[in-house]
Formats: C-alpha cells, sequence, structure tokens
C-alpha cells in the first residue's frame, strides 16, 4: 500500500469521488452537496492524499483548515473531508492509515482539533472514528440541521 499527497483535482482523486458520491446516492438519495473551494486542501490550507496498491488507487481523504470555526471549539481546527474506501480494499487497514496520515499533518500544520462530518447510515465509518478517538460534538457545518448527520472532534 502507498500513501501520497496529490492535489484534489489529481484524476485518480476524482474517479474515487465519482465513486463516493454515487455511493451516497444510493444510501442517502442524493450526493454529497457540502462545497468544496478550489485550493483549500493545498497546502498550508490543507492537505490530500491518495492510497493505492498492486490494482490503482483504492482510498483518499483530506483535511483543510477552519478558521472559522475557532471561537466555537476554542482551538485551532482542521476539518477531515472525502475520507472513502473502496469496497475491494476495506477490512485491510487503509482507512486507518489514511486517517493517521492526516492527523499526523493536520497537527504538524498547527491543528489542535480535528472535526468531521459522517451520516447515520455509515456505521462503519462511524465504529472508525469512534475506536481512533473521536467523540460527538457540536453540530457545525454544511449539514449541521440534517438528522442523518454526526458530527466528530479529536484533540491532537
Amino acid at each position: 500500500m502507498q500513501l501520497r499527497p496529490v492535489p484534489f483535482n489529481h484524476a485518480d482523486v476524482q474517479h474515487l469521488v465519482a465513486d463516493v458520491q454515487a455511493y451516497y446516492v444510493s444510501i442517502y438519495g442524493g450526493p454529497d452537496d457540502s462545497p468544496i473551494i478550489e485550493g483549500e486542501f493545498e497546502p498550508p490550507r490543507g492537505a490530500f492524499v491518495l492510497a493505492t496498491d498492486a490494482t490503482g488507487p483504492v482510498a483518499m481523504g483530506g483535511w483543510r483548515h477552519r478558521p472559522d470555526l475557532l471561537e466555537l471549539f476554542d482551538a485551532p481546527v482542521a476539518e477531515i473531508k472525502r475520507m472513502y474506501v473502496s469496497p475491494r480494499a476495506r477490512r485491510r487497514g487503509v482507512s486507518r492509515l489514511v486517517l493517521g496520515d492526516l492527523e499526523r499533518t493536520a497537527h504538524e500544520a498547527g491543528a489542535q482539533l480535528l472535526v468531521l462530518e459522517t451520516g447515520i447510515v455509515q456505521e462503519d465509518a462511524i465504529a472508525l472514528y469512534e475506536s481512533s478517538g473521536y467523540e460527538r460534538t457540536l453540530d457545525f457545518g454544511h449539514y449541521a440541521d440534517s438528522d442523518l448527520s454526526r458530527c466528530y472532534a479529536k484533540r491532537l
């Protein structure tokens, strides 16, 4: 398994984004329409990583600084976005590899708190985050008012 930083607009990332959006349509009836601003996953504002194995791209994830959340959480905040593992690579520890890299690089970039939103239908994602030390937190972001969303945070 190889993990490397890539731009969000990288072709392999966009292929995985299309896969995860199709998944969201199948479980929620529509894609994730939370806004992504060009350049927000590029240093120093953020980072994005791609995991590949012998079959090609299998996972991705990114983080972006969220200075707008500083007062809400009383700490420098980064938000995890577009974390996804292809079904063919699940149950192999890839999600923990990606999450660990995101936590490390966000901390190195000055984040003291990582936050994320995930859906209640995504039980495997919830189990990953809770077993990695994330706890339910204040609702924030694009889906703050959605009953289908859960927000989590972890101090770094």
